[in-house]
């Protein structure tokens, strides 16, 4: 069957995520409770928001936050870089629960996704040309998965590097979102790409990893097949 996907934009003050699945309003509830969950947590805690290095858990952390900090703590920075990342795959499991057999969620760059036919998912790292035009080919075998990109030079989230693009594949959502941020931040030339990439596949959890600058694509780990977008 060749169904046609349908995604449906929804906005969440600074979230703009595009969502493909039957139960829409069971991914965006779950968003709005998930948000106001760790906003409760961030009052009680207010270093949780701001640290640019793993922090401990306090007790009272809920599942949201327990999420984001183990990520951050495999790969060495603050929890936030893994929230995008977190909310999407808490939303994909709220679907799943409601009854969906396929979601897509994309939070600005920082997709989970569970599908029952094969999808494509486009990469963009800015202005690099026929660079510009690759994407992932996944197929239903390969999900539950999560692919999470961060860049230095487009998106609204803190980056301390000058990546054109780094994206990270793993299985959890809040790790990839975590990895890419640090594969962002490392990358400040273009030969810092493949110290990047070593690092990045030796965190434990993640599958792959792919960095552009400046016209530079580096590959390692167990990606998807590239293929080019139309």
């Amino acid at each position: 069957m060749n169904r046609k996907r349908v995604y449906r934009t929804f906005i969440h003050k600074e979230a703009v995520l595009r969502i493909c699945c039957e139960p829409f309003e069971a991914v965006t509830r779950e968003i709005v409770r998930q948000r106001a969950i760790l906003e409760g947590y961030i009052r009680r805690h207010p270093h949780f928001q701001h640290a640019l290095e793993p922090v401990a858990i306090q007790a009272d952390a809920p599942e949201v936050a327990r999420r984001m900090a183990h990520a951050a703590n495999k790969v060495g920075v603050g929890p936030m870089a893994a929230v995008a990342g977190a909310m999407a795959q808490l939303a994909v499991e709220a679907a799943l629960r409601a009854g969906a057999e396929e979601v897509i969620v994309d939070n600005g760059g920082d997709i989970y996704l569970q599908t029952v036919e094969p999808v494509i998912i486009g990469l963009y790292p800015g202005e690099s040309g026929q660079i510009g035009r690759l994407a992932f080919s996944l197929q239903a075998c390969d999900t539950p998965l999560s692919i999470c990109s961060s860049s230095g030079k487009m998106g609204h989230s803190l980056s301390l590097g000058q990546c054109d693009l780094a994206t990270v594949v793993a299985k959890d959502a809040a790790l990839a979102d975590a990895a890419a941020t640090l594969a962002a931040n490392l990358v400040k030339a273009v030969c810092d790409v493949e110290p990047a990439l070593n690092q990045m596949v030796s965190i434990e959890g993640v599958s792959g990893v792919m960095i552009v600058k400046n016209g530079h694509v580096g590959l390692a780990g167990k990606l998807p097949p590239l293929v080019k977008m139309r």
